[in-house]
């Protein structure tokens, strides 16, 4: 991967794509936080001197101590994202899958509600202008036009991201500074004593915490990320954008306290917009508009390349991924697409507030910091860190998440209770995915080659059998070269005895490094019997179709194969004999011996096969050369069965 080196560079284009791909979510937050914070309350000095302190310790603490300067070194060769950190820590426990599974639905549930929000939050700044004006409308055909164009690529806007989100950045601080200017004590909000106050003295308090969470919540996507930017570009980035978003934190302050002692409604008065000059209005609620498309961008993006990982991992039912483009970590899931995208029009007939879009907001992403910090630990654990600085990043995120967590909680009943429902039902699919194929395996019996070796020599040579193919190619899911499943040896002897000149079995291994690409070649039986293992990362699409010509390319030019066709009026022309895959599939049949619970799952799983991509399409395969055999799974042995004979 060359340019896995390029990316951890420190260069001016790197610093403008990071700003444009990782701080859409977390840079859009200004928009509704401290509506969110303030609510139907009376405005007072504490509120919002405790507010800002909130804020900015969040920030402070949450997105740059946990994620830009620790996280961020949990990198997998340059990739982020709590799979990628899976893959680093998988080996230490098995338990870990959990954390990871529910990390990654946490993040998906998330990816259905941050788009209605940052652009409902965008597109109410015209209740200024237009008091009575239906938003939802507006909100749905955005987020529909969003989703239309994600099929042929993002690298045309992604170009222009950088730029834009640099202007937003620019103007939110410029905007905060210029009401800074009027109150300078306003400052002294960023001493920790007044988010202490506010927190202990207001009855409120937790609502407040889960209302502060939303200020932090792109920190996730920023890890996820990684690979796109590299880490030196967001940590040096990540300064410029914090010191514009407290400006501005601080600029909404200011003219909050302006009011001190009313009770404003902030759904029409959002002091986002309030604080804009009255002719730059237009101009703001254009750009804010832009800002909330490209934030909702990154969130589609970053769940593609999730499920993408999921896919791989063997966490999700085999779907089509296309690569729209050329550019390196740009994918498009058409099923993914259209489900958000029915998901993000349902959140805004839902909810059709950006108000209340907010209670659904910030719970489903708090259990998904939970479940990095808990990885994180265990990577640092692996970095032979000492334990104390290990527990100690342990406890203080849990108390500070879990805080943030029981914050959130109260928003369960407003909306909250959607997005985690949505999350359970992704959850749902990936451990079910995940446990059938280990009921599955448990089922799968291995014998050794070596015992059959004369046996496919001789039906290879045996000409009263008619040939089946030149050459036979089968998947096999052994680990060891010595093994093979007996129901391909069974395929190959009983199920119509199957004659080739070279039987070949393709493993493929999922690797934890992103892109690795590599193969080994084992001569079992010269010429007869040949097995290779593919070893790919878990960002590398499998299309085993053209990995396996390539390498039988190699094999013939090395002279260690030969695949003439031995059909002798086609072997004197040297044609090349024909191909043929074997994919077995093996079928549940009767589950006798499983729980109730394993026979649930078995059931789920035999529905979600059906409806998710096949084996043979799923490694590229040509679908002319291949035959698809259906073996039964065979669960209980046969039991004996006693019937009588007339006379």
């Amino acid at each position: 991967m060359s340019n896995h080196k390029d990316l951890q560079k420190l260069t001016g284009a790197g610093l403008l794509i990071s700003l444009g791909i990782i701080y859409g979510d977390i840079g859009t937050s200004p928009l509704y936080v401290f509506k969110a914070i303030v609510g139907t309350q009376r405005i007072s000095d504490i509120l919002i001197l405790g507010g800002v302190s909130c804020i900015f310790w969040t920030l402070t603490l949450q997105t740059t101590l946990k994620y830009v300067v620790i996280t961020l070194r949990a990198d997998n060769k340059g990739e982020g994202g709590i799979f990628s950190l899976f893959s680093l820590v998988r080996r230490k426990a098995k338990w870990l899958i959990v954390p990871a599974v529910v990390g990654g639905c946490a993040l998906l549930a998330d990816g259905i509600i941050t788009p209605p929000i940052t652009i409902s939050a965008a597109i109410e700044g015209l209740h200024t202008y237009y008091p009575h004006l239906h938003t939802v409308p507006i909100v749905i055909i955005i987020i529909a036009a969003l989703f239309i164009i994600q099929q042929f690529g993002t690298s045309l806007v992604g170009k222009a991201f950088g730029p834009i989100m640099f202007i937003w950045f620019t103007m939110m601080g410029l905007l905060g500074v210029f009401f800074v200017a009027q109150a300078p004590s306003v400052i002294r909000a960023l001493n920790p004593y007044y988010a202490y106050e506010l927190l202990s003295s207001n009855p409120n308090a937790f609502a407040i915490l889960g209302a502060v969470f939303l200020c932090t919540t792109g920190a996730e996507a920023l890890y996820s990320d990684l690979g796109h930017c590299g880490r030196l570009n967001i940590q040096m980035s990540w300064i410029y954008v914090k010191t514009c978003l407290v400006i501005n934190y601080l600029g909404q302050a200011v003219w909050l306290l302006q009011r001190n002692g009313q009770i404003v409604n902030l759904n029409l008065q959002n002091p986002f917009y309030k604080i804009m000059p009255e002719w730059f209005l237009m101009y703001g609620i254009g750009i804010a508009t832009v800002a909330a498309i490209i934030a909702s961008q990154a969130l589609i993006s970053g769940s593609f390349t999730l499920i993408a990982e999921a896919v791989r991992l063997n966490l999700w039912p085999k779907v089509r991924i296309n690569y729209p483009t050329e550019q390196k970590g740009q994918l498009y899931v058409p099923s993914v697409n259209w489900l958000l995208c029915a998901g993000c029009i349902g959140v805004v007939l839902l909810f059709k507030h950006s108000d209340k879009m907010e209670a659904a907001y910030g719970l489903s992403i708090t259990v998904a910091m939970l479940m990095t910090t808990i990885l994180v630990s265990k990577f640092l654990k692996r970095k032979k860190l000492p334990d104390y600085i290990v527990n100690t990043f342990l406890i203080m995120y849990l108390l500070i998440e879990g805080t943030f967590l029981w914050g959130n909680l109260g928003k369960f009943v407003d909306g909250g209770w959607f997005t985690l429902s949505i999350g359970s039902f992704l959850f749902s699919i990936m451990w079910s995915w995940h446990t059938a194929r280990k009921i599955r395996n448990r089922y799968v019996k291995f014998i050794e080659i070596e015992d059959y070796y004369g046996i496919i020599k001789e039906l290879s040579d045996d000409e009263t059998v008619p040939k089946y193919a030149s050459q036979l190619v089968y998947l096999t899911s052994a680990n060891f070269n010595s093994e093979v499943e007996s129901k391909i040896v069974y395929s190959i002897l009983q199920k119509q005895p199957k004659r080739a000149d070279v039987y070949w079995l393709v493993h493929v291994d999922v690797m934890d490094e992103p892109y690795k690409k590599e193969y080994e070649v084992d001569v079992l039986v010269p010429n007869k019997l040949i097995r290779i293992d593919f070893k790919l990362g878990f960002r590398i699409e499998q299309q085993i179709n053209l990995l396996f010509r390539r390498v039988v390319e190699d094999l013939v030019k090395n002279g260690e194969v030969d695949i003439t066709s031995s059909y002798k009026s086609l072997n004197k022309h040297k044609i090349v004999g024909d191909f043929r895959f074997v994919v077995i599939e093996k079928v549940l049949s009767r589950s006798h011996n499983l729980s109730f619970y394993e026979s649930f799952i078995m059931a789920f799983y035999v529905y979600l096969k059906k409806i998710s991509l096949s084996e043979e399409r799923g490694f590229g395969l040509d679908l002319s050369f291949v035959t698809v055999e259906k073996v039964p799974l065979m669960l209980a042995a046969p039991e004996t069965v006693e019937i009588t004979r007339i006379k």
